[in-house]
């Protein structure tokens, strides 16, 4: 993980750069490079977005959208699962997803990768939680838990 303290950048100037791979994010004025995930973490990651989309796309319930960019609360984070109730999607006028989502996601899931400090993701979630995120997950591949927040 790369981290680079930056003096009097702000969310606006931050959003305006070019993206990054692996992406960048902005959290407490730095930007931090996450991790290139490897096969377990892609795996993991592939798979819980396929099966939680396939159980509530359909019905117009939620979509879980991986490594989606999300700007709230003066951060800018890509969670590694983003999960939006359907009515909370800023869908266009056409119908269509947009490229911007605003909003905390309903529900953040991360995956800990193995040089990932622990703390600095559960930070996140907590963030999240605080602007409005209503489920939080972090998973630990390693073994094999997830630890659950939520509101409160």
């Amino acid at each position: 993980m790369i981290v680079t303290p930056v003096k009097s950048l702000t969310l606006k100037e931050f959003l305006e750069m070019p993206e990054t791979e692996p992406a960048s994010e902005y959290i407490q004025n730095q930007i931090v490079q996450k991790p290139i995930p490897k096969g377990r973490h892609s795996r993991l990651q592939s798979r819980l977005c396929q099966e939680i989309n396939l159980k509530v796309e359909v019905l117009k319930i939620a979509y879980a959208f991986p490594e989606l960019r999300c700007n709230f609360g003066d951060r800018s984070i890509v969670p590694d699962i983003a999960v939006f109730l359907w009515e909370h999607i800023p869908f266009l006028a056409d119908g269509e997803i947009p490229d911007n989502f605003n909003i905390a996601p309903d529900w953040i899931i991360e995956i800990l990768s193995p040089d990932q400090n622990a703390n600095k993701v559960i930070g996140k979630i907590l963030h999240s939680i605080q602007h409005g995120s209503k489920l939080g997950w972090l998973l630990d591949a390693d073994d094999k838990s997830i630890l659950v927040f939520q509101p409160n």
